[in-house]
């Protein structure tokens, strides 16, 4: 398993979120192969989405429901400042996640995070565990409060 796989569950262990991570033997990369391998619909995938403020360099994530797409207006609100996509290479120096395996847990830094409120209505979601083809399925509850997220209107 690779570090960033224990460092996912090691996070969960330490907020008292206890997790199952899953190997899917197939791809996991989109919402959509995702949700195959896990036998849900795409709206139960969470996509974590890191963004980088224009002014401050800062990262943000954003948990997003599968089918959903990021508001930039409404993030850039949230966040007080406009946001642009993080280069793939700083998100990982950064967050210890390369992009596509981004977990919502974990992160080599704090940082500030938002859940999208449609991630709610579920029973349970699955989120990736930071490595290919690794998830886990979670309460949304329980994963916005390990994560620290705040629950926001943030799709459009």
């Amino acid at each position: 398993m690779s570090k960033s796989v224990e460092r996912v569950r090691q996070a969960a262990h330490a907020a008292g979120f206890g997790i199952e991570i899953r190997q899917m033997a197939d791809s996991t990369h989109t919402a959509e192969d995702a949700a195959i391998q896990c036998g849900v619909t795409v709206g139960q995938i969470v996509k974590s989405l890191i963004f980088q403020g224009a002014n401050t360099q800062k990262l943000y994530l954003f948990l997003v429901s599968g089918p959903r797409q990021l508001d930039l207006s409404k993030a850039a609100r949230l966040t007080g400042e406009d946001l642009h996509r993080a280069d793939p290479k700083y998100v990982r120096k950064e967050t210890g996640f390369a992009i596509g395996g981004v977990a919502p847990i974990g992160h080599l830094i704090d940082i500030d995070a938002y859940a999208d409120e449609n991630l709610m209505q579920f029973d349970v979601v699955w989120a990736a565990a930071g490595g290919t083809n690794f998830v886990f399925p979670s309460d949304p509850n329980a994963l916005v409060k390990a994560a620290k997220a705040q629950v926001a209107d943030i799709t459009g």
